[in-house]
This record gives structure tokens, C-alpha cells and sequence, in this order.
């Protein structure tokens, strides 16, 4: 909104220094700073309105050290996250973008359905909370909304150079085109066209394949990034380094200098999403004020779902969803641990009659506690692996 009001300003008024408003470094920082201030600044506050409305966190026995600890604090306090991520978009983003409004729906969205979740776990007193298959439910309408607007939005478009050589003079010229290219890393050429994933398939049918795929994607990154909010900080800090990771790649795709330098896919209007990254990014290292060890608060699937929701959108808004293993390897590690235990405890189970484990406990964090580590440790431990598939995630810039 702020976007619009100094460029009305800018153009009609000529007023001084609202042209700084066209500047997307510039309206990053300030939604960052923003979107920190709202999460510190109202975060307690919200503390103290879960305390009093008893929204505290009920905590299974599991036998894990300073556990009992943790009973009776709030959770649901995803709610300053997704606040302090929309609040400031509106007011910095150009909000009539197409990658915009996505990521705007896809946080209500996840924010929504972890929010029911957590009112029937806490005020319905039911602590399997919100049934599985409606969680599904509104993972796969998230994929259908996402994966079929990035599909026929006339909008969502890539731009391809050509050189035309007319009489010793060559010109770049361009045109953006409507494809479904992504980038597919440590292969020479990186980009994979999911038209051509199975030939015998009509193009138009197509859409199917890159619908089920957006669902597919979705569906894994929310729930594991669900998995992961498992002991203090683990899940804001591991999604922070992957904000800002995507924030990265989001400036550098949409950038038409840097793209072409980098020899990457330039995505038109892409780079708005910085705006977004730099909220998301904000709210979660703003959250940690509250949320490292001793939690004051937890993020509840509130948090924990939208988050997981949100990334996976990015990436597939930037071209980027293959590169998410990579990047997102907390996440998936946390997850196959628990698909691993169980698989192998139903196996052994059927076949010994006894089931075993593999791991000590399951998530992973669980099994490091169960071997005497702190969470603290853990935690930092594993923003240190973070940090490193980042970099690792970055570098598949020239690793082609």
C-alpha cells in the first residue's frame, strides 16, 4: 500500500525522496525491520494473552530431559508470525503482483488449518487435534490453487534471449514466454521443462504432472517443517536461513544484470518476492526473541504449518523446488526419520512379532536428546548443517 501511495507521490508530486520507494533493497529492509518490530514488540503481549486465556501446551511423557519443564507454556503463537509477515507486505510489496498475492494466500491458507488444529488440541482438549485426512485436505487445496495458477497465469512468465547477428551488428533481443521450466541443479544446461518429463503425454495434460507435483511438494515442506518444531528454536531458525537463501535466489532471478551474469533462468516480476522473503525472514529471527531456550512461547502448528507452506511455495515460485532436498535437508531428514522408525517398527513387528527401532526416538532431535545432548546444543548443531546446505544450495548457482 505504502508502495503505491509514494509512487503516486513520486510521479504527481515530485516529492522529495519518495522515489526510493522503486527500490526493492530498500523496501526489503524496511519490511524486515518491521516485521522484527511487530514480532518483539507484540510478541509479548501475545504471550500474555495465551497465559491468561490458557492456551498452554500440553506435553506427552517421552522420558526426554527438562521436558515436564515446557507444560503450560503458550502456544499458538504461529499467530505473531503470520502477522508480522502479512502486515508488513502489504504495506512495502506490490501487492497487485501475481507471486504476492500467492504467497499472501498460501500463509492465510497453512495458517488457517494449523490454527484449527491448535484450537482443538488446546480448547477441545483433544490432543490428536484436527483429523489427518482434513489437514491433507487443505495441503492438497493449497497445491491445486498454487499449481494451477503458476500454470496459466498469463503473468507468471520466463524470459529467453536470443542474439540476432544483422550485418556484423549483434543485438540481444528477448521474449518472455510461457513455460514451466525450472532449474534442475549440478546438471550442465539446469533447466528441466515438465512438458518434456513424460513425452507421451499430451502437453496439455501436462498441467496434471505440475499440479500433482505442487501438491506433492507442499504436502512434504509443511509437515516437515511440523516435524521439526519439536525443542526450542529448531524449526524458526532452520526456516530463517532458508528465507533468506530464497531471498537470494528471488533477487538474483528476478534481476535481468545478475541473471544473465549468473547465467541463470530471469523470471519477470519474480524479484518482488525479496519483499517477502525479508518479512518471513524477520518474523522468524523476531519469534527466536521468545521462543530459544526456555521457550516462552511456541509456535504451535500455526506457525509450524504456514512456515512449511510458504517455503515451498517460494521455490516454486522462483524455479527453485529442486534444489529444496538440498536446502531444506533439516526438513527432510526430520521427516524420513519418522516415515524410517515407523516403516521399520511395523516391518519387524510383522515379521519378528516385536518391533524395533532404529533410532533411539524419532524425530531426529529426540534421538540426540535421548543420548543425553542437550537441546540447545542440538538446536545450534543443527542451524550449523543449515547454514552449510545453504551455501552448498547457493553454489549449484555455477555448479552447472
Amino acid at each position: 500500500m505504502l508502495y503505491y501511495l509514494f509512487d503516486f507521490l513520486d510521479k504527481q508530486m515530485d516529492l522529495l525522496g519518495a522515489g526510493v520507494f522503486q527500490y526493492i533493497s530498500f523496501r526489503a529492509g524496511m519490511t524486515a525491520l518491521l516485521s522484527l518490530l511487530i514480532t518483539i514488540t507484540f510478541g509479548k503481549k501475545l504471550i500474555n494473552l495465551l497465559r491468561k486465556k490458557q492456551v498452554g501446551e500440553s506435553i506427552r511423557d517421552l522420558g526426554l530431559e527438562g521436558q515436564n519443564e515446557k507444560a503450560g507454556t503458550p502456544t499458538m503463537g504461529g499467530i505473531i508470525i503470520l502477522l508480522a509477515i502479512i502486515v508488513p507486505v502489504l504495506l512495502f510489496a506490490k501487492i497487485q503482483n501475481v507471486y504476492i498475492i500467492l504467497l499472501l494466500i498460501s500463509c492465510v491458507w497453512m495458517g488457517l488449518i494449523g490454527f484449527l488444529d491448535d484450537y482443538i488440541k488446546v480448547f477441545k482438549k483433544n490432543k490428536a487435534g484436527l483429523q489427518g485426512k482434513f489437514k491433507v485436505v487443505g495441503q492438497v487445496g493449497l497445491g491445486l490453487i498454487v499449481g494451477i495458477t503458476l500454470f496459466y497465469n498469463q503473468e507468471v512468465v520466463v524470459r529467453e534471449f536470443k542474439t540476432d547477428v544483422d550485418n556484423g551488428n549483434s543485438e540481444a533481443q528477448y521474449e518472455d514466454v510461457k513455460s514451466m521450466k525450472t532449474t534442475i541443479p549440478f546438471f550442465k544446461g539446469n533447466e528441466l521443462d515438465y512438458s518434456n518429463i513424460l513425452p507421451f503425454v499430451p502437453k496439455d495434460l501436462t498441467v496434471v504432472i505440475y499440479v500433482l507435483w505442487a501438491i506433492f511438494i507442499i504436502t512434504a515442506m509443511s509437515n516437515g517443517a511440523n516435524i521439526t518444531d519439536g525443542i526450542d528454536g529448531l524449526a524458526a531458525g532452520t526456516s530463517a536461513i532458508i528465507g533468506l537463501t530464497l531471498g537470494i535466489f528471488a533477487y538474483l532471478s528476478g534481476n535481468v544484470i545478475f541473471s544473465d551474469y549468473l547465467n541463470i533462468m530471469y523470471i519477470p516480476n519474480s524479484g518482488e518476492l525479496v519483499i517477502f522473503c525479508a518479512a518471513f525472514v524477520g518474523a522468524c529471527v523476531g519469534f527466536l526473541w521468545y521462543n530459544t531456550h526456555p521457550a516462552q512461547v511456541f509456535m504451535g502448528d500455526t506457525g509450524s504449518l504456514a512456515i512449511g507452506g510458504v517455503i515451498a511455495v517460494l521455490a516454486l515460485a522462483i524455479r527453485k523446488e529442486l534444489l529444496l532436498p538440498i536446502l531444506c535437508g533439516i526438513f527432510l531428514i526430520e521427516l524420513l526419520s519418522v516415515i524410517i522408525q515407523v516403516s521399520y517398527f511395523k516391518y519387524t513387528k510383522k515379521r519378528l512379532g516385536e518391533g524395533k527401532r532404529i533410532f533411539l526416538m524419532s524425530p531426529l532431535h529426540h534421538h540426540y536428546q535421548k543420548k543425553g545432548i542437550h537441546e540447545s546444543k542440538i538446536v545450534n548443531r543443527f542451524w550449523i548443517v543449515g547454514i552449510l546446505l545453504a551455501i552448498i544450495t547457493v553454489a549449484t548457482l555455477k555448479l552447472q
